[in-house]
């Protein structure tokens, strides 16, 4: 059964930095493309960027520039460097695979103007 566990989460001041991890298990996961989702109080889940298999990478581009997503393949995990934080990045934060349903409990990142 796939898990993904979030964390890294917490208060920062804008322009503030955190670095988000989630660790993954029962999925092949170095043949395994990841997503990052966010969602903020009242509003849809969106999508931020993602991450395959061979470590291409892209961005929404209300975070483009700013966050970068990586992977550890020895490690299960994938990670989330955000950089120049903005109070409109407030959300939980989410790591998921295409084709799965399950979702993990997030991480909550606030950013204080």
């Amino acid at each position: 059964q796939v898990q993904f566990v979030e964390s890294g989460g917490g208060l920062v001041q804008a322009g503030g930095s955190l670095r988000l991890s989630c660790a993954v298990s029962g999925i092949t996961f170095r043949s395994t493309s990841f997503n990052w989702y966010r969602q903020a109080p009242g509003q849809q889940r969106e999508w931020v960027g993602s991450i395959t298999r061979t470590g291409l990478t892209a961005y929404g581009d209300s975070v483009k520039g700013r966050f970068t997503a990586s992977r550890d393949n020895g490690r299960n995990t994938v990670y989330l460097q955000m950089n120049s934080l903005k109070p409109d990045d407030t959300a939980v934060y989410y790591c998921q695979a295409p084709g799965y349903t399950t979702w993990g409990q997030g991480t909550q990142v606030t950013v204080s103007s």
